[in-house]
């Protein structure tokens, strides 16, 4: 028995670590890699240069003389800088990646006067690192920077990246309005995805839904890396989400979600787990919310305990909507326990209203325990909510706190506590609203100063314009010279254009010639074929009228209804130019039987065909032997004396043609002429130039498909050889 369970254990072993390994292998692991951005020309390394994947940004070291980035095989390398053009790359291995700037012009030093050299030095680079390193510190130093930056002779690209800049500043401290016009200033200069995706991201909390929809739009039309795309798709998600427009808010996550899970992009695969549970929970899909709310959970676990804290609150919101009270209030509990070892931080512009603290979720806790009206459970749980809440200086969570505490208090009957537990709320109220009242004021003062700030930028631009405006009257004269050159260049492109109207107009006439002449030949076609129908028929019906005349009925019914079966194949293919040569060769089989049944004793027929011929790959305009077999049988066999003899074969001329014979040894074609003047025929035929001209015509349309070559069989002058050349569709 022991030695069975110790196999057992060492299979299990055995089993967990193959799937434990095939997992490895088909998980794409980080990596490092060595970047160096250089210039193409003087081989020197560019320190400044802003790199990143997958959102992340890495700067230069001095230690390593590189940038050292971290990345997974297939992530997107953006080498960025105002001094050129962005460049991307897709990281295939952790070898070294060596990138080459071509174009880039450092600002140099002069040497001949120290003067002129302080003068030429630009200190961009130095007022760009103050700008992001005060950005979250000190918003005054950071637009004094940005003042003097604008200061400078700034580059198309470097006056983008400064609007940039500073609307990045106003966006961190929450002015959006003012983000919004400084990102869009940035994007006349140079039209940059990330910075639209920026703008996108502003007007969407600005609550300019309309607006960050088709910049979201808009940046999806170009070029972007996989991590801007799927920010993209998340954003417009959020658009579609807010403005409760599900099916659309589903479809981007979801395309988000594929993207992220492409190139293991782990936060933001929780990130969208979380978003489509809240659209289906939306929608009333509970099974649905739930499953994702569970994927996002355990991906937070495996993040961070913060990150984990977070998922826990929106799972745990989402269980009190759909009245889960237990499950909602044992999640918050084990929350709980992970909030207390996590301290309240205001970084990343997070306030205190936003952050999951200890008296938020024990407030929580009493509230649910409120629903669930076990009420003497809720009671020390909203008091340890005011507790922390009083300590941590939570205004706003212990007046919520305190409410609550006061109804919990009246629904268990002790009025009096409850009377107590009211007084202070409402004493937590006056001093809320006076807070309130502050905060106001002071928001108030905060706006003032950064629209005189905002102004003061305003006014420096517009001076430089003024200033470039006057540099730019000095080459006025150079440029009306030029714009008399660009007159001139019109004038000779005018009349390029003129000639190659010309030739146009040439070319449109040849092709309506050529239409014209198509379609001439397409009637005269159907004209023949219209003509060739009465024709056939008008013989057809001679020969029902001759049995008719010797009193033999029955092979009139019999030849009138195998007759009326020919009829409505041949009035089928009438206005067809090429029937499939199988249909012809079905017709041909049928009329021949027909005219075989009246002049039994004038002839005897067969018909060979060459079973190794495709004759689905030939096609043959309609009625087109019909004529011949029928010259051969009345112009031919049926003034014979004797039984003649009618042979139709089909064999390979060559590997793209086919020959047909059609051969008779009647009279001949000279006697048959003889004989036509002696009996005066009352009409002439002309069925057979008819034929002449439908294979002129068609010959002109299809490049010589069809040759006919009409011979004496014999040497004496007797019978007919009609040999006609077939050529392949």
């Amino acid at each position: 028995m022991n030695k069975l369970y110790y196999i057992i254990c060492v299979l299990f072993l055995l089993s967990f670590s193959t799937a434990f390994s095939q997992t490895e292998k088909n998980v794409a692991k980080e990596f490092s890699v060595k970047v160096q951005v250089v210039n193409s020309e003087t081989h020197q390394p560019i320190k400044n240069a802003r790199v990143e994947v997958n959102g992340r940004v890495f700067y230069y070291s001095n230690i390593k003389g590189n940038y050292t980035v971290k990345a997974k095989a297939g992530d997107q390398l953006i080498v960025s800088h105002s001094g050129f053009e962005t460049i991307f790359y897709t990281i295939k291995d952790d070898e070294d990646i060596k990138v080459q700037v071509e174009g880039f012009e450092p600002k140099k030093k002069s040497k001949y006067s120290p003067y002129s050299s302080s003068k030429r030095v630009s200190l961009y680079p130095q007022y760009l690192d103050s700008v992001r390193f005060y950005k979250k510190k000190d918003i005054d130093k950071s637009l004094s920077f940005i003042e003097k930056m604008l200061l400078d002779d700034l580059s198309k690209n470097r006056l983008a990246t400064t609007y940039k800049e500073l609307a990045d500043v106003y966006f961190y401290w929450n002015q959006y309005d003012l983000a919004i016009e400084n990102y869009q200033t940035s994007l006349l200069q140079v039209n940059n995805p990330a910075v639209r995706l920026q703008l996108a991201r502003t007007a969407y909390l600005a609550k300019n839904y309309s607006d960050s929809e088709q910049n979201y739009k808009t940046t999806l039309k170009g070029k972007l890396n996989n991590y801007q795309q799927l920010t993209a798709y998340q954003g417009l998600g959020d658009v579609y989400m807010i403005q409760k427009n599900f099916d659309q808010a589903k479809s981007n996550y979801q395309k988000a979600l594929e993207i992220a899970k492409a190139n293991l992009i782990t936060p933001k695969i929780t990130d969208l787990n979380s978003k489509l549970a809240e659209v289906y929970a939306a929608q009333g899909n509970a099974q649905k919310a739930d499953g994702y709310y569970q994927n996002s959970l355990r991906l937070a676990s495996e993040e961070n305990k913060k990150r984990s804290l977070k998922e826990q609150q929106k799972v745990a919101d989402f269980y009190n909507q759909s009245q889960r009270y237990d499950e909602e209030i044992q999640l918050r509990k084990e929350s709980l326990k992970e909030a207390e070892d996590i301290p309240v931080e205001a970084e990343n512009n997070e306030s205190l209203a936003d952050s999951i603290t200890s008296q938020k979720i024990n407030y929580k806790i009493g509230n649910a325990y409120m629903q669930k009206a076990e009420y003497k459970e809720a009671i020390p749980y909203l008091k340890k909510s005011i507790e922390d809440a009083d300590k941590n200086e939570d205004l706003i969570i212990q007046k919520d706190a305190t409410k609550r505490l006061s109804e919990v208090y009246e629904n268990v009957g002790d009025y009096t506590k409850a009377l107590k537990t009211y007084q202070d709320y409402v004493t937590l109220v006056d001093t809320l609203y006076s807070r309130k009242e502050q905060e106001i004021q002071q928001v108030k003062r905060f706006s003032k100063r950064i629209l005189d700030n905002q102004n003061r930028i305003a006014s420096l631009e517009k001076d430089k314009e003024l200033s470039e405006s006057k540099i730019s009257l000095a080459y006025k004269d150079q440029q009306l010279i030029q714009e008399s050159n660009k007159r001139q260049q019109w004038v000779i492109y005018s009349l390029v254009a003129g000639f190659l109207l010309m030739i146009l107009l040439v070319y449109f006439m040849f092709r309506t010639n050529k239409q014209q002449r198509l379609a001439n030949n397409l009637l005269a076609l159907k004209s023949m074929r219209s003509q060739m129908n009465p024709h056939f028929i008008f013989n057809a019906l001679n020969s029902v009228n001759s049995f008719i005349a010797v009193s033999d009925e029955r092979s009139a019914n019999r030849y009138l209804s195998e007759f009326s079966v020919l009829m409505r194949a041949v009035l089928e293919n009438s206005d067809e130019d090429f029937i499939p040569l199988t249909k012809e060769i079905e017709l041909l089989e049928l009329y021949v039987k027909l005219e075989h049944n009246r002049f039994k004793d004038k002839f005897d027929y067969s018909i060979r065909i060459d079973k190794s011929i495709p004759l689905d790959e030939y096609s043959i305009p309609p009625m087109l032997l019909q004529p011949y077999i029928e010259n051969a049988i009345w112009h031919g066999l049926r003034y014979k004396k004797e039984k003649g003899n009618l042979n139709i074969s089909m064999t390979y001329k060559d590997s793209d043609a086919i020959q047909i014979l059609i051969e008779d040894d009647g009279v001949g074609r000279q006697q048959s002429m003889e004989m036509k003047t002696k009996n005066q025929l009352k009409q002439k035929s002309k069925g057979m130039s008819t034929i002449k001209k439908r294979i002129a015509i068609l010959n002109d349309m299809y490049q010589d498909k069809i040759t006919v070559t009409v011979s004496d069989a014999f040497e004496d002058g007797t019978g007919t050889k009609v040999e006609l050349i077939l050529k392949r569709n």
